[in-house]
């Protein structure tokens, strides 16, 4: 077997590649402190502009509709802009749309600017993770992209206790605007960061890449790297869509967008999204525990999100993927159990199920929504890695819609013991697919998994 170029299991991470790790996690906070801030303001801006029960919904779901379009461009603006402006134009949009919205005049112009966050946003879950994972030392790159997923969460946290402290008087402009801070903070890291070296190789910029490998990563054997890099964008001429359905590409795209499918499939934004109604109907409805109970799931799943930063790269991507499943598959058998039973009425039923939403959350976050993005951003050749990352987040939020739309009028007409039983046998179908499917990418360079995708197809 050829030799790699970096396969070094210790060592420290340098500066460079460490600046890069935060500015991806900076991101991923700005993201998960954008999707849940509104929950807070909403009350407040129906109040203040006297909207109706369709234009609130609107105000919220705006969002959601412009994420798909901005998923679909980002691999465009990574391949023409490069990694690293690209990531510079989101940090700048974030600053500029936090501000837009703390002094929107009136509804339109917030539902205006919040399409423009939802495009955003869909531009920055796929960049984010790419620019870190082309610039990462092999060693590192699985905890560095994960540190996405924990600053998401870690941000979506943030914004529950921002929106508790706000909530005594209508201060949702300070609450929207808020988010501005760390996009300018992160816009002021990127200025100073380098471009991803295997966008630079594929573009021709060769004696520019090798400074960035250099500085990013001086334990790995320089020009062996280089000679991957190269050989590889020699190689691959293709960027569109329809390369993704070639032969030497079909299985890495089958299983990102089977990744993507089974992280919403699954039902994590169910819970993320209505966990006071499932409070509720377990039975906690006292004052201030529908926000208080979701509050402390997510703290644990913060935590839960950082202790897999330290088995993604040691113990390798399958078996943080693998149990992670398994956890979700039991909390949420544990959940149906407690419906179908009648459990949720008070007692030791409420807490059982409490216990099982808390499992199911920190699996998700500790397993399959750290990992997601080191596969989405490990699966493709250089010259399709940005659009396959795209991708697969599409399938992702299309899944999330279909997941977020039908959960309320499930829940009403078949029963939350169904629902749950359904995200259980999703989680199963989910754990047999990653077992027979997923390889194990650990340690190894973006260039010598690109091979394993072909040779095992």
């Amino acid at each position: 077997m050829m030799a790699h170029a970096s396969r070094a299991t210790g060592g420290r991470a340098s500066p460079e590649s460490v600046l890069v790790a935060f500015a991806g996690g900076a991101i991923g906070i700005i993201f998960g402190y954008d999707l849940g801030s509104v929950a807070g303001a909403l009350p407040s801006i129906v109040r203040e502009f006297g909207l109706s029960e369709l234009e609130a919904g609107w105000v919220n779901g705006v969002i959601v509709s412009s994420q798909i379009p901005g998923a679909l461009a980002a691999g465009k603006l990574n391949d023409t802009l490069g990694r690293r402006w690209t990531m510079i134009a989101i940090a700048a949009s974030y600053a500029v749309v936090a501000l837009l919205q703390a002094i929107s005049p009136n509804v339109v112009m917030l539902d205006v600017v919040r399409l423009v966050l939802g495009a955003t946003i869909g531009v920055s879950m796929v960049s984010a993770p790419l620019f870190v994972a082309e610039i990462s030392p092999a060693r590192l790159r699985g905890r560095f992209v994960a540190l996405y997923q924990v600053a998401t969460v870690g941000g979506i946290f943030i914004t529950y206790l921002v929106n508790y402290f706000l909530s005594f008087g209508d201060h949702w402009r300070i609450m929207l605007g808020l988010a501005a801070i760390p996009a300018i903070i992160v816009l002021g890291c990127l200025m100073v960061l380098p471009e991803s070296p295997r966008w630079l190789i594929l573009n021709g910029h060769l004696d520019e890449a090798k400074r960035v490998l250099t500085r990013t990563d001086p334990e790995a054997d320089l020009e062996l790297q280089i000679a991957e890099i190269e050989r590889e964008a020699c190689i691959e001429t293709g960027r569109g869509l329809a390369d993704m359905v070639r032969p030497a590409y079909r299985r890495a795209t089958v299983f990102v967008v089977c990744l993507g499918v089974f992280a919403q499939i699954t039902g994590i934004n169910a819970i993320t999204y209505y966990s006071p109604i499932i409070f509720t109907e377990l039975g906690f409805r006292a004052p201030g525990q529908s926000l208080a109970l979701p509050s402390i799931v997510q703290f644990c799943a913060v935590l839960a999100t950082i202790a897999s930063l330290s088995i993604v790269d040691r113990l390798g991507r399958r078996i943080t993927l693998l149990s992670g499943l398994a956890f979700m598959a039991a909390g949420a058998l544990v959940l149906s159990l407690v419906f179908g039973l009648g459990g949720g009425s008070r007692g030791a039923g409420s807490w059982t199920g409490f216990a099982a939403v808390l499992v199911f959350t920190c699996a998700f976050n500790g397993g399959f929504g750290s990992v997601v993005w080191v596969y989405s951003s490990e699966a493709f050749p250089v010259r399709l890695r940005a659009i396959g990352a795209s991708v697969m987040l599409v399938s992702a939020l299309l899944a999330n819609l279909v997941v977020a739309d039908a959960f309320l009028w499930a829940a009403s007409a078949l029963g939350m013991a169904f629902v749950f039983a359904f995200f259980t046998a999703m989680a199963l179908v989910a754990l047999t697919f990653i077992a027979l499917r997923a390889p194990e990418t650990s340690g190894r360079s973006l260039e010598e998994i690109r091979t394993s995708w072909q040779v095992n197809g």
